[in-house]
């Protein structure tokens, strides 16, 4: 892939023409290489948060799925930019992947699962974002075993939204990832559509209530795509430290989207 000769905007339309009016399957292969950075750029920036439980080369693997499944269901009709459309694919089948595994502990999840409704309760408790040694206080644990809880749930906040924000789909229900905050260009179902934007606006709403700096830390790494390390300079904090503004922004999003889900079923 290296040796590849760059393509020009013309050729790729042309690529885009071929493939979906003729069904080139030539034409499809090279969209699928010329789109391969998608691959490493998705699995870059997830692999940071996963800390090096897998092999990187198997969650490329991954994220190649979602690429050719973003080459063969995208319209390039609809004037929307295969980038947007694909990265949000490339994501999803990388944590299908993961869900797939059951890599992550019981007790990992019990400990994320408690961590998101200490958060939760003393918020509402408070009428404030509790500051960490409010919330190590709670669960009778010191600030530094807070600290240390924060970045091994971590990896979990990779997946965690997913599992509390779904919008129904042909095949099931689908998730409706962070970046994918413009509707599906193939969805056809009012109902899904509604479902959708419904969604997205607890979303807004949730991320809007953040703090300042886990809003910003949100907005920098799903809607900027900077990786935990860019974040960290604009921040000037380590990485780690961003790490854990991550997740506890994951978790507090989670727990909201989590009491809307309870709302609709109750």
């Amino acid at each position: 892939m290296m040796g590849e000769k760059s393509l020009d905007q013309q050729e790729i339309n042309l690529l885009w023409q071929e493939y979906k009016k003729k069904k080139d399957m030539q034409a499809r292969e090279k969209l699928i290489l010329h789109y391969t950075s998608l691959v490493w750029y998705v699995a870059g920036r997830l692999a940071v948060g996963l800390q090096g439980y897998f092999e990187f080369d198997d969650i490329i693997s991954a994220g190649i799925c979602g690429l050719i499944n973003a080459v063969d269901r995208f319209n390039p009709d609809l004037g929307y930019k295969f980038e947007t459309f694909a990265i949000a694919r490339i994501r999803g089948a990388i944590i299908d992947w993961l869900r797939s595994l059951n890599w992550m502990p019981q007790s990992l999840q019990r400990k994320s699962r408690e961590l998101e409704n200490a958060l939760v309760y003393l918020e509402q408790k408070l009428g404030r974002h509790p500051e960490d040694e409010e919330v190590a206080d709670y669960l009778g644990i010191t600030l530094e075993q807070f600290q240390q809880l924060v970045q091994r749930v971590a990896p979990i906040t990779l997946v965690s939204l997913e599992d509390y924000c779904h919008v129904p789909g042909e095949g099931g229900d689908e998730p409706c990832l962070l970046q994918e905050g413009i509707p599906d260009p193939q969805a056809t179902d009012p109902a899904r559509s509604l479902e959708f934007q419904e969604v997205k606006k607890t979303l807004a709403e949730a991320i809007a209530r953040l703090p300042e700096k886990e809003k910003l830390v949100i907005t920098l790494y799903y809607y900027e795509g900077l990786t935990l390390k860019e974040i960290g300079k604009v921040l000037d904090v380590s990485e780690s430290r961003v790490s854990q503004l991550h997740t506890k922004a994951v978790l507090r999003l989670r727990g909201r989207l989590g009491r809307r889900k309870k709302d609709l079923i109750g």
